[in-house]
């Protein structure tokens, strides 16, 4: 096989196994502390949430509070390398060093979508994107995880939401939810009957 198309296949494959990274990252390391290693913790749950809700807060209010948006720096040449960890012994049995290239171009182009496509979520300014129907889709996914923290932890690629019973498409109550061209409907269909709240234990 060709090492162009070891690469693509790489990318590919590894674009879904991101998707899994990222809900794993979320979870586990995002929205609880893990030992005493509570930097993602506090900077997300702690910090990021308390910042934006699921209210008009969802969007950006106080400009010093920009910050909160993205991850640090750093977070993403050591969240890529680590990623790439695991093809490295994939990419030496099969003497294809352009599967660990597709990997790992995967998973930096899975981490800036992120880190873009979230900076717009909370800071909108009508970019053509944001008229897009995935966007709004998307959006609308991550407002529900604001409003349910233990739902949705994907903001890329709801795969692995979709696999692990994470995913929820429509609020089970009705609430104040931001309005914005760029945000959906969220609410409860019409008619629905409502359920009570998923717990944030």
């Amino acid at each position: 096989m060709s090492p162009f198309l070891f690469f693509f296949l790489s990318l590919a494959v590894w674009w879904f196994a991101s998707s899994f990274l990222e809900w794993s990252l979320h979870r586990y390391i995002m929205h609880r502390p893990l030992g005493s290693f509570d930097y993602p913790f506090k900077a997300h749950a702690v910090v990021h949430h308390q910042v934006f809700k699921a209210d008009h807060t969802y969007h950006l209010i106080n400009d010093k509070d920009k910050r909160t948006i993205p991850m640090a720096w750093w977070n993403g040449p050591v969240l890529v390398l680590l990623a790439s960890i695991p093809v490295m012994p994939v990419a030496f049995f099969l003497g294809k060093w352009s599967v660990y290239c597709g990997a790992t171009c995967a998973t930096a182009i899975y981490y800036c979508t992120y880190e873009y496509i979230h900076w717009c979520m909370h800071l909108p300014k009508e970019r053509r994107m944001e008229a897009s129907w995935l966007f709004r889709r998307l959006n609308g996914h991550h407002l529900l995880h604001h409003r349910y923290m233990h739902k949705n932890f994907n903001v890329v690629f709801p795969f692995a939401d979709m696999c692990l019973g994470t995913l929820i498409v429509r609020a089970k109550t009705h609430f104040a939810q931001p309005q914005c061209p760029a945000v959906p409907d969220v609410q409860p269909l019409p008619g629905a009957v409502s359920m009570p709240e998923p717990s944030h234990g």
